[in-house]
């Protein structure tokens, strides 16, 4: 249960997000970015000190996998996503994302040189169905659907290569090691088509939105996120990213942004079924 919460917890950092993202939306993507992720490699290497978490240096192939993993689900997964909405409605990136859960509980397994589980493939379709419901559809072109499926695929690639390293370099090293490659992109595409200028066009209300990005959606969420997929394994932690649309459609509640209909409160319904099918329905196996 401990390794549950910690990686449902993660995703609704991620799905609080959502509304603090928008607010960055006239901000300079890529140095945002690079300040953000540089933030969060402070914050990582301060707690693994404090935390007494020794981090060791990647070697060999693992450098393939943790680079993948900054370059697809950090840097092309936010561009996707910007891209994408030039392109369609978010609600059509946000589907696509949704459909997560489906390709890491087939893909996950065969990664950890195991069949898929039994009960999990279904769940992830019963999970994917109810965020859909709840993030809605939209229109998009065919270049905003293509872009979609690259976020999807960012998204998925975010966990699932992190599967070959996280025996050898565990949560913290996987997530130190992919923050601080992603912030050198980062930081080169800020500076070739932003400037060095472009941090002095951040606001306040910028700085804040970022110190939220850096702290709690990467530094703390990227832990707890890959911590769960040690224990419980790729195929089964899929199922928890249906939490973050919850997530985001409670915390326009809370902010008063937006009131939900009956088709969401229908779809968080249809995630938390297909969630207690997967995960708790379950007894013995990894991760119990």
């Amino acid at each position: 249960m401990h390794s549950l919460a910690a990686g449902a917890l993660a995703m609704v950092f991620v799905g609080g997000s959502v509304g603090v993202s928008h607010t960055l939306v006239t901000a300079p993507l890529f140095t945002t970015q690079a300040v953000r992720y540089l933030a969060a490699i402070v914050v990582l290497v301060l707690l693994a000190r404090a935390l007494r978490v020794t981090v060791v240096r990647p070697r060999g192939r693992e450098w393939l996998w943790l680079t993948g993993i900054a370059a697809t689900g950090l840097v092309l997964f936010n561009v996707a996503v910007v891209r994408g909405v030039a392109h369609a409605e978010p609600a059509v990136i946000a589907v696509a994302v949704a459909c997560v859960p489906v390709l890491i509980g087939v893909v996950g397994p065969l990664l950890e040189r195991r069949a898929p589980q039994a009960r999990v493939l279904p769940a992830a379709v019963v999970v994917t169905a109810g965020s859909v419901l709840v993030e809605g559809a939209g229109r998009a072109d065919a270049e905003g659907v293509a872009w979609a499926a690259v976020a999807m695929l960012c998204e998925a690639a975010f966990t699932l290569l992190a599967v070959p390293v996280l025996a050898r370099h565990g949560a913290w090293g996987v997530s130190l090691h992919s923050v601080w490659l992603g912030a050198v992109v980062f930081v080169g595409l800020g500076l070739a088509t932003e400037g060095v200028g472009a941090v002095a066009a951040l606001t306040p209300g910028d700085w804040a939105a970022i110190a939220y990005l850096a702290v709690l959606v990467t530094a703390v969420a990227f832990v707890l996120w890959y911590s769960t997929v040690a224990a419980l394994g790729s195929g089964r932690v899929g199922l928890l990213t249906g939490v973050a649309p919850v997530a985001a459609a409670l915390a326009g509640v809370a902010l008063g942004t937006r009131v939900p209909g009956p088709l969401v409160w229908a779809g968080m319904s249809v995630v938390v079924v297909g969630l207690a099918f997967g995960l708790w329905s379950r007894r013995g196996g990894k991760g119990s």
